[in-house]
């Protein structure tokens, strides 16, 4: 039984990856009646963590915080490590109120030189990556909401995501734009004290889905080490996946039809 298994210390630095977070948003993993969910037709075990979760993330290249959310704990934003800027020579896609209006993906295209899937070059944008500046002027100023809460945003991004399913793994992740991106995509609210709380059960499947799908695309590419770049990928969202998945999906993929 393959297993995904959400990383214990979630809260956490985790290993490898703890010098690349520069923005704490929480994510608070909500109780259920049962610690554990089984999806039979995966054939794989995903058990939630206990307690509130804490993933980081940037909500601009600069690493500014977008919203406040702990101005009622000035010791604890003291206490908030500087966030980390972008990596140098990423590419840097910048979208504006009219691009997202018209949910234009030219920006994207122009600053990657993706024009369609099939002329992304895996090596060299998982080297250099990729990450986003949000230039979205709110009409009411005084609006709260962080940038991950406005419709017209997260449909942008949506649209996005459908035409570059793996783009999660090109991703700077060392800025928090993984982190950035699944809040995009991923049912959840704001809390002042906690930040950014996912709905579990759709991380968890986003997480799946983009496991799936960027370790297919990785072999695909002929990447080194596939299984690697997609557990360091389900790692930076707070998942662990077992080595029997990808077994399954090799499986899968080396049947004969």
């Amino acid at each position: 039984m393959a297993s995904i298994t959400p990383l214990s210390a979630f809260g956490q630095p985790i290993p490898t990856f703890a010098p690349s977070i520069s923005y704490r948003q929480q994510l608070d993993c909500m109780p259920s009646s049962s610690s554990s969910s089984i999806y039979p037709t995966a054939y794989f075990y995903l058990s939630r963590p206990q307690g509130p979760c804490s993933i980081s993330v940037a909500f601009n290249p600069s690493g500014n915080y977008d919203l406040s959310l702990y101005d009622d704990d000035e010791q604890e934003q003291a206490d908030l490590p500087p966030p980390i800027p972008p990596t140098e020579g990423r590419y840097e896609v910048v979208i504006d109120n009219d691009i997202i209006r018209r949910l234009d993906l030219v920006p994207f295209q122009s600053a990657t030189g993706i024009t369609s899937p099939s002329d992304a070059k895996p090596k060299e944008l998982l080297e250099r990556t990729i990450g986003f500046t949000v230039n979205y002027t709110r009409e009411d100023q005084n609006d709260p909401r962080e940038l991950s809460e406005f419709p017209d945003i997260r449909l942008w991004f949506v649209r996005l995501d459908a035409a570059y399913p793996w783009l999660p793994v090109l991703l700077d992740w060392r800025a928090g734009e993984l982190a950035r991106y699944a809040a995009m995509l991923v049912p959840h609210q704001m809390s002042m004290k906690k930040g950014v709380v996912f709905n579990p059960e759709a991380l968890a499947l986003f997480v799946m889905k983009k496991v799936f799908i960027v370790y297919s695309w990785l072999k695909e590419n002929d990447i080194p080490m596939p299984r690697l770049k997609t557990k360091d990928m389900a790692r930076m969202l707070g998942f662990g996946i077992g080595e029997e998945l990808f077994d399954l999906i090799d499986e899968q993929s080396t049947s004969p039809s």
